[in-house]
């Protein structure tokens, strides 16, 4: 399996997570904890760790090779598209230290 991770910097950590969660349940198997301030998605291609941290959210999707950059790109754009006002960027780094996807707000959103 393979792995990447990204850390994004936000001071509303759970609430972007917590409504990741949420929207995200309507199509995999999702969870949130306030009390842990962690949850998961469940794709049919891997899987995707939300943790809230003090002015960050920690994001790791873990699954074949093949689908990596499918996986960083559904979870960073859905994350991104939820934090418009705030500029979100995620970008993504692989196991082994290459770079992944990067998602960020465009001219076309918003």
């Amino acid at each position: 399996m393979a792995r990447s991770t990204a850390r994004v910097s936000t001071d509303r950590p759970a609430r972007y997570a917590k409504q990741l969660a949420a929207h995200m349940g309507r199509k995999v198997p999702a969870e949130w904890s306030e009390e842990t301030g962690s949850g998961s998605l469940v794709f049919g291609a891997g899987r995707a760790e939300l943790t809230a941290e003090d002015g960050a959210l920690l994001l790791s999707v873990e699954g074949a090779e093949e689908a990596l950059a499918q996986l960083e790109d559904v979870v960073g754009r859905h994350l991104v598209r939820f934090g418009t006002r705030d500029e979100l960027v995620v970008a993504w780094q692989r196991e082994g230290g290459e770079a992944g996807t990067v998602q960020r707000l465009t001219g076309e959103e918003g």
